[in-house]
């Protein structure tokens, strides 16, 4: 994986900023008049409740969605309408809250995958699988063995995805993701459907491509006490509007919050 380079944004520099963002689906507002920023090298939680707009968020971050108002800017960019494969091409990655991943083929491939847009190569090239594109596709691989090994998932390297269990299949997500290089990765419910050790095995991968690379990450997760120990800074969201923003303490003592998870009305 790539360590940062002098020429990136310095740490704790705000890499992506989110600006008065709102999102209609016709007359339903999945988001309104929300804006918070991710620094660089941080770990940035986006926390609410079932529907509060997490998901969506992401979605508009990433290009899948198109904010109705209000204006994204990543890396002192301002992309009104960006595209899901340029988000990826600029240097942001996701994962999702259902495994997306292609079943039938193997860790090594899935993985693979992900480096496509760093193939410099023509198809014709890889067609032939010599000259040029082979030695391309060498690099390529060394590089995703590395991956492999930083997660810890040798042992499943040739096994197809779709015969392993669901928190090897986060993992070889989270390994997709990464073999993309991103500057900023986006976690949408990483923990989701995992036991205990699962989630401690995800909560310390996460630190690791924090700690190591300098990756920012913005993060969605249920999980309370995770979110507490992995974040720098928590976003919350309810029925698509900011209501807290502030450290892991901060947030968890505001009563807007306390009463967005319990459901009290005061």
């Amino acid at each position: 994986m790539r360590a940062p380079s002098a020429t990136d944004i310095a740490a704790g520099e705000v890499i992506l900023a989110v600006d008065n963002v709102s999102l209609s689906f016709g007359g339903v507002k999945a988001l309104t008049d929300v804006s918070f920023d991710i620094k660089k090298g941080e770990v940035r939680a986006i926390i609410g409740p079932n529907g509060a707009g997490k998901t969506s968020m992401l979605n508009c971050i990433n290009g899948f969605y198109h904010p109705t108002e209000g204006r994204i800017t990543f890396k002192g960019e301002t992309r009104p309408k960006m595209r899901p494969h340029e988000a990826a091409a600029g240097g942001i990655a996701r994962t999702f809250q259902n495994v997306a991943l292609f079943k039938g083929m193997s860790t090594l491939d899935n993985i693979m995958a992900g480096r496509t847009l760093k193939m410099n190569r023509s198809f014709f090239w890889h067609i032939l699988r010599y000259g040029p594109a082979m030695d391309e596709e060498i690099a390529h691989r060394r590089f995703v063995e590395e991956i492999i090994d930083f997660l810890e998932i040798q042992h499943i390297r040739k096994t197809p995805v779709g015969k392993l269990p669901y928190g090897l299949q986060k993992r070889v997500e989270l390994g997709r993701a990464l073999a993309m290089e991103p500057e900023v990765l986006l976690l949408d419910e990483p923990m989701a459907g995992m036991n205990l050790e699962e989630k401690e095995d995800m909560c310390r991968f996460i630190i690791d491509v924090s700690n190591q690379y300098g990756t920012t990450i913005a993060l969605i997760e249920h999980d309370m006490g995770v979110v507490m120990d992995l974040s720098d800074r928590v976003v919350v969201l309810e029925y698509g509007r900011k209501i807290a923003d502030g450290t892991p303490d901060e947030v968890k003592r505001d009563q807007r919050v306390i009463d967005a998870y319990l459901g009290v009305g005061h």
